[in-house]
């Protein structure tokens, strides 16, 4: 997890097109910037960014399901609630499940574990729009081969 570069998946786990879902490792850093303000001498991974990785992983997971032909970008969360405080040096699984695509948008509940214990959820909303540049859409090919995304099992459109 890189969060200064809002890179906070650090690999896809599991990707299961038939039960649309998807599990990815998100390890949170021992040292970012970020702990320098949240909070001096209790630093903890804000709960924003919590819902970034859920985010993230719920865009891989439509990614996976429609083909890489298509980008989901988020445009809410409902229901949101984190659980527990998360410290620097800290290995989370973060899961999704698609629970609705359809007419340009996509829905899911992602929840985020640590060892084991459930401590973020959230329902994520995407708007599901064209590539607006081929680049767009080889960078994020490209970000799935680091992520080490299982290609051989995408979905057709």
């Amino acid at each position: 997890m890189r969060l200064e570069t809002f890179q906070m998946i650090t690999r896809v786990i599991a990707f299961d097109a038939q039960a649309k879902t998807l599990s990815a490792a998100a390890d949170v850093p021992a040292e970012s910037p970020v702990f320098e303000g949240h909070f001096p001498g209790f630093p903890l991974l804000p709960g924003v960014l919590m819902i970034e990785a859920m985010a993230q992983t719920s865009g891989w997971l439509i990614l996976g399901m429609n083909g890489i032909t298509a980008m989901p970008f988020l445009v809410g969360a409902n229901n949101a609630k984190m659980r527990d405080f998360v410290p620097p040096s800290t290995p989370l699984e973060v899961h999704a499940t698609l629970i609705g695509d359809g007419s340009g948008y996509a829905v899911t509940k992602a929840h985020i574990t640590r060892d084991g214990k459930k401590i973020a959820e959230a329902e994520i909303r995407f708007a599901v729009k064209a590539f607006p540049d081929p680049k767009f859409a080889q960078m994020i090919r490209e970000w799935g081969g680091r992520l080490q995304f299982p290609f051989d099992q995408l979905e057709t459109a």
